[in-house]
């Protein structure tokens, strides 16, 4: 593969409970981007996890002139967010902090009410979890593993690939299932201005298609790729097909004017 000059960086923001190697190999597949994330594993409230993502895009956007510290990142800045990092990210948008989204499984706001359950999780299980973590954080943290995939993607070993359960704090844990429980964006939508492309499995249970249907309908420059009998994690063992696809959507944005 003959790699162009850097197109663009993306910031990397992921899922609850998820360590950051989950994003391994689709950076690897795509070394003509410069890759930065943020890690939140051990951030002790909402209030703290929510401005660790806050101070990395500003820091990033920034330069210190009296030391001589460059940006760091090259390019445009994109947000690639994944469930409660894709939450995280559309929060980061309608502040203008990105130039462009790549959501994973992502959606507006993931508690819902009894009459939007298609698109949710209601509060009240929510809460559970977080009781329950302060009890056994890894009963928690497997029984969510355990509906993240298909029957046919367990079948195949997709859930076999993830890394070992306990990469976050407790607290963190906790501080990511706040965030899941108030943070809505829905109304904000309209204010992103720049590209999204978004990635969802059609069988998540988790964050549920309609959800990314949603998303769709109210971003005015989003792209909605869908992938057939996936569950929550669509980019997983698909990362080459994800990766062209992501350059190519980017190339278009950029003769687009992006």
């Amino acid at each position: 593969m003959i790699v162009a000059s850097t197109s663009a960086t993306i910031l990397w923001l992921t899922g609850w409970s998820m360590p950051d190697t989950v994003f391994d190999r689709l950076r690897e597949l795509m070394p003509d981007f410069h890759h930065v994330s943020v890690d939140y594993s051990d951030a002790d409230s909402l209030e703290k996890m929510l401005l660790l993502t806050e101070t990395a895009v500003e820091n990033m956007r920034s330069s210190d002139i009296s030391t001589g510290k460059t940006r760091d990142f090259r390019g445009p800045l994109l947000i690639g967010g994944w469930s409660l990092g894709g939450l995280l990210a559309l929060r980061l948008a309608i502040k203008g902090f990105a130039d462009g989204l790549v959501l994973f499984a992502a959606t507006a706001r993931f508690t819902r009410s009894i009459e939007e359950m298609d698109r949710g999780w209601a509060d009240a299980y929510v809460r559970q979890m977080i009781i329950e973590l302060k009890k056994d954080p890894q009963a928690v943290e497997t029984k969510f593993r355990q509906v993240m995939f298909t029957e046919a993607e367990w079948e195949a070993g997709l859930g076999k690939r993830f890394p070992l359960i306990g990469s976050w704090t407790t607290p963190a844990l906790i501080a990511g299932l706040q965030i899941l429980r108030c943070e809505e964006v829905l109304s904000g939508l309209p204010e992103i201005k720049c590209p999204v492309l978004l990635v969802h499995g059609m069988e998540d249970r988790i964050c549920p298609y309609n959800a990314a249907a949603e998303l769709a309908a109210q971003l005015p420059l989003a792209e909605l790729l869908s992938i057939p009998d996936s569950g929550h994690a669509p980019f997983l063992g698909r990362e080459d097909e994800i990766a062209e696809k992501l350059r190519r959507w980017w190339d278009e944005q950029k003769d687009n004017g992006y």
